[in-house]
């Protein structure tokens, strides 16, 4: 017999649980964030800028 003969075996199941409608919200949110980003940032780039 092994030493760990009388320990009590457990056994867990971890499920992730992760709803999928959130996960697909949030990208568009920082989709969104990252599009006015650069939105603003190439407006800067070529009306702004060029005035100087």
């Amino acid at each position: 017999m092994s030493p760990n003969h009388d320990l009590e075996m457990e056994r867990k199941n971890i499920e992730k649980k992760s709803d999928s409608s959130v996960v697909a919200s949030t990208f568009i949110k920082y989709a969104a964030y990252v599009i006015i980003t650069f939105a603003i940032l190439w407006f800067l780039a070529n009306y702004v800028v060029p005035m100087f």
